[in-house]
């Protein structure tokens, strides 16, 4: 079936090129199946034909053999009373089919004819005789002139009928050769299957000085190698194969009971008739018609014997029995080279095996000596997540993205990473003693969609040591919302997970043991703290809603804020609590609310009234939502506006003092944290950390994406990588300074971009079709173009920058001449023949040959040179070597992808330019590094954790020092620093330090 699937391949190819619509490529494939079906079953029905020709023959054949010699009859009847001879004639019979011959001993040579491998009869030099060969063809037949020697008896010419039919069975004197050698029809000859039974008979060995009989095949194309006369030639209407069995098949059953039925009853019996000796060969007692046709039906339906009936059919038969193996088998042996088979979703993918790989079974596959040390993270997560920025004593800022929490050395710029966490971090607290941090995540799922269990981390900010594991397999989906208590210095930890009910529990710090747990609502819940005066007090808000919790003796009871006269919000985004020990809301009516404890109203409900908590005071304070409130050491607050983008001084009563604005393009206001009484550190809904004071304003220090990326190049001499994604920025990055160089908007979100080798110039392939050159130093666009109307997939320079190549989800890759240093485009030609969307391409290293992927895992080849001309022959392009290897299927990368693969798991590649490690983005947040190249099967790689979401795309700097790899929709760019061999993992082993440029918590070396 490999063969068969592979032809298909190859159909889908040529239809593709001819027919452009879809639905012309399927009437193609359709037409060259039904073509098959038809051949076969014209096959088949010649096979028949020619049981009933034998079955007609037979009878008459017997009365021939006693009209040329009357004692022939009595031979017959011997032959028919041996059970030996009968069941060993049986079986050779059946052996003959599969090209099966036993050699003769050196005296039976001396006195028989001889079969040699291929089925044909030779006689020994001293008995070999001329004979012009007879043809039986449904055109013209001639009549063979059989020569006989005079031997004292008279012979009697056979008719035609006879003659087409083998009779070595005729009785001879003693002392005198055979007359006959072999007389057999001729079918008409086969060209260029010479030079095949030559190999054939040459392997036979020591029978070279013989007459080589050639091979010949039906008019309908069927190669039938002659066999000998056994069963009054039953075989010579039978395909005989030339290549050996393969194990387990029915033919090499066959051929081993023939050798156990000769061993009983050997191969010659002479027969004594008068004094005259004969030599009984290939006689065979003349069986129940309805049994041989039933014998020969199960030979003409074999498969490999209509499968090689068509020419066009031939090589496809040869791959077919030469790569035959289990339906699992990854691998087999092609007739024109050595490949390989892997199978994604069921599909066969052919790898052709290089010439320079003799013994593929032999390689070893390793781990890479190079290791990843994460050097920086770029990005915060502001875009959905609150209360998630905090300034330490240490000057740092501690913040979050993806499944890293950084803490970033403001004035120094330098990093820290504590990587503990297995799935995105969603919340984040800091300890009343500045120095503890509890930090919690959401529940994921691994590569197995089985889900991960969420929980929260205790961790010391110092040496990024986990101090204690909270609720491991307690909270459902993740947790939301953190705190730790004051009163009590931090002894006690509240938690909100996302369950339906958002439960609220208390949890000992020491003991990592549960206090108390309760079903808080069914409505959002964005914020939960401690009193800071009370730990038995705890205060949730969100949708509609702010609870007053109070815990006495593990039990929980709830008090809902009354509004009263006052509208009631949609959302209470917000809370901190006043010197006073107030609590003030802020809401998504842009007011912040002022809530105070009221005495029971015993008046009006009566002796059980109990105190309520309601709105004090209301202070109009921005424009659309108030996201966040901070507390300053005087009094003072803090308030941050989402649609007017305001940051707003507030007086300890409320009054307003000074207030700034964030630029627009850096978002919303989400958190605010007080690095003194002057300086504060923002984070921005537009994932950006900004710095500055009222008076100087605020620049942005951190800045990232804000939507899923999949677009990523790296410049070719600079340490600078671009990135686009659809949030339709382009962002150049600086990897040495860790920072960013520029950004700008696009009408559509860019998908793909590539540098152009001068590195004056990149390209971005943008989601309709359109793709621009943009210069870097000037950020213009200096060329734009569009192909199709679908989204593109790849851009990609061909190493001298004289082509430009463009995939796109049309199923088409452009080509593109390049001139004037990349700043003028012209059509050169379109490639067609991929029967899906394009999905990666390479250049070859000499300019003039593509390599490219498709979505149905299609490895196809071109040569552009030639006008885009599809390569039909894939074999030929298995020396080439390739400019860039970003392909992710293909012989020298087998072995990224895992057992099991729907094809869809590794979404990019990336071989350094040393040509010596492979970088795998794949779709369960990992980033893997392989060997190159990797062609076996379960290769070993490094794998590191830290993306949150699928991981788009990875690339190696210029000079292979770094590795960026991006994220889906964690919108996050990790920056890898390559290590030789072994440094990486003892750099992750080393306690963290704040003079190094980046360290991460330590964590066990990849595997």
């Amino acid at each position: 079936m490999d063969s068969s699937t592979n032809s298909l391949d190859d159909v889908s190819a040529d239809g593709s090129t001819e027919f452009p619509d879809r639905a012309s490529m399927m009437e193609v494939r359709l037409q060259a199946q039904e073509d098959e079906i038809t051949l076969l079953k014209s096959s088949l029905a010649d096979a028949l034909r020619k049981i009933r020709l034998h079955d007609q023959l037979l009878s008459l054949l017997k009365q021939q053999l006693i009209a040329v010699n009357p004692g022939a009859a009595r031979v017959l009847n011997q032959g028919s009373s041996s059970d030996g001879f009968i069941s060993s004639r049986k079986q050779s019979t059946s052996s003959v089919s599969d090209g099966s011959r036993h050699p003769a001993t050196s005296h039976q040579l001396s006195d028989s004819i001889v079969t040699n491998i291929n089925g044909h009869i030779e006689s020994p030099p001293s008995l070999a005789l001329q004979s012009r060969p007879a043809t039986v063809d449904r055109s013209t037949q001639t009549e063979p002139t059989l020569p006989v020697q005079d031997t004292g008896h008279n012979r009697v010419p056979l008719p035609r009928h006879v003659q087409s039919l083998h009779l070595e069975d005729a009785l001879l004197e003693e002392g005198h050769p055979p007359a006959i050698e072999g007389t057999r029809a001729k079918l008409h000859r086969v060209p260029g299957m010479e030079e095949e039974e030559e190999e054939l008979e040459e392997n036979e060995g020591g029978e070279g000085e013989e007459e080589k009989e050639p091979t010949w095949a039906s008019s309908m194309e069927e190669p039938i190698q002659p066999s000998t006369i056994r069963g009054l030639q039953k075989e010579d209407f039978q395909d005989g194969s030339c290549s050996p069995a393969e194990p387990g098949s029915a033919s090499a059953i066959l051929r081993s009971s023939d050798q156990n039925a000769i061993s009983r009853s050997g191969p010659l019996s002479p027969i004594q008739e008068g004094k005259k000796p004969l030599i009984r060969r290939n006689s065979e007692k003349v069986m129940n018609p309805e049994r041989q046709r039933k014998r020969l039906d199960k030979k003409a339906a074999s498969s490999a014997n209509l499968f090689t009936r068509s020419p066009s059919l031939e090589n496809r038969a040869k791959e077919l029995i030469s790569s035959a193996g289990s339906p699992g088998s990854r691998r087999g042996t092609s007739s024109q080279g050595q490949s390989i088979k892997m199978f994604i979703r069921g599909r066969p993918i052919t790898m052709y095996v290089p010439s320079n790989i003799q013994n593929y079974e032999d390689l070893k596959m390793e781990p890479p000596s190079e290791r990843l040390e994460l050097d920086w993270v770029y990005g915060y997560r502001g875009r959905d997540c609150r209360a998630n920025l905090y300034f330490l004593p240490t000057g740092e800022a501690v913040y979050f993205i993806a499944c890293v929490i950084v803490l970033y050395h403001i004035n120094n710029r330098t990093q820290r990473h504590y990587r503990k966490h297995t799935d995105c971090v969603r919340c984040l607290t800091l300890h009343p003693d500045k120095v503890r941090v509890a930090s919690g995540q959401t529940a994921g799922v691994d590569k197995d969609g089985k889900p991960l269990q969420p929980c929260v981390h205790i961790w010391d900010s110092t040496t990024l040591v986990t101090l204690q594991q909270i609720g491991l397999g307690t909270f459902q989906r993740g947790v939301g919302s953190v705190a730790f208590s004051f009163a009590d210095s931090g002894s006690f930890l509240c938690v909100v997970d996302d369950s339906n009910e958002h439960m609220l529990s208390v949890w000992d710090c020491t003991k990592g043991t549960k206090h108390a747990e309760i079903k808080s609502t069914n409505e959002a819940v964005f914020a939960v703290e401690f009193n800071p005066s009370d730990s038995t007090n705890i205060i949730t808000c969100g949708k509609s809603h702010v609870y007053f919790w109070t815990l006495n003796a593990g039990q929980f009871t709830k008090k809902q804020g009354i509004f009263g006269k006052y509208k009631k919000p949609k959302f209470i985004q917000c809370f901190v609590f006043s010197l006073t020990g107030d609590v003030l809301t802020g809401d998504s009516e842009g007011n912040i609310l002022t809530w105070g404890k009221s005495a029971a109203d015993t008046k009006t409900l009566g002796k059980g009234a109990k105190e309520t908590f309601q709105i004090m005071r209301q202070t109009r304070a921005h424009e659309g939502s108030v996201f966040t409130l901070c507390t300053l050491q005087g009094g003072a607050l803090l308030s941050g506006g989402g649609k007017d983008r305001k940051i707003i001084h507030w007086s300890a009563d409320l009054a307003p003092e000074r207030e700034c604005e964030i630029p627009e393009k850096l978002g919303a206001v989400r958190t605010i944290a007080a690095m003194d009484e002057e300086e504060l550190l923002v984070g921005t809904t537009r994932n950006a950390i900004l710095r500055g004071t009222f008076s100087e304003g605020f620049v942005a220090i951190v800045q990232g994406h804000v939507d899923e990326m999949w677009g990523l190049a790296t410049h070719p001499s600079q340490n600078i990588f671009l990135t686009c994604g659809h949030d339709r920025q382009v962002c150049l990055w600086n990897t040495e300074e860790h920072k960013l160089d520029w950004c700008m908007s696009l009408e559509e979100y860019g998908l793909c971009a590539g540098f152009c080798p001068n590195g004056s110039v990149v390209s971005v392939g943008l989601s309709t079709g359109r793709w621009v050159v943009l210069d870097l130093l000037t950020r213009e666009v200096v060329s734009e173009s569009t192909d199709g109307n679908e989204q593109l997939s790849v851009m990609r320079y061909s190493p001298d920058g004289s082509f430009l190549a463009v995939g796109s989800h049309d199923n088409f890759i452009y080509i593109y001449t390049v001139t004037e240093s990349g700043r003028r485009y012209s059509r050169f030609g379109k490639c067609n023949g991929h029967s899906s969307f394009i999905t990666h391409l390479d250049w070859s290293k000499d300019g003039k040959y593509i390599m490219s992927n498709s979505g149905d895992y299609e490895i196809l080849y071109w040569d552009i040179a030639a006008g885009c001309k599809l390569l039909r022959n894939r074999s030929e392009s298995k020396d080439r070597e390739w400019a860039s290897y970003t392909c992710v299927l293909g012989f020298h990368v087998m072995g990224v992808w895992l057992e099991g693969s729907d094809g869809t798991d590794i979404n990019a590649l990336y071989r350094s330019h040393s040509e010596t490690v492979v970088a795998v983005a794949d779709d369960f947040c990992k980033v893997h590094l392989f060997q190159y190249p990797c062609p076996k099967p379960k290769a070993p790689s490094h794998r590191y954790d830290g993306h949150g979401s699928h991981v788009t795309n990875v690339c190696f700097t210029h000079s292979d020092s770094h590795l960026l790899s991006i994220g889906g929709k964690d919108t996050c760019i990790l920056q890898w620093r390559v290590m030789a061999g072994g440094t990486a993992g003892d750099c992750r082993e080393t306690p963290a330090s704040t003079s190094s440029t980046s360290t991460s918590s330590p964590e066990p070396a990849s595997s």
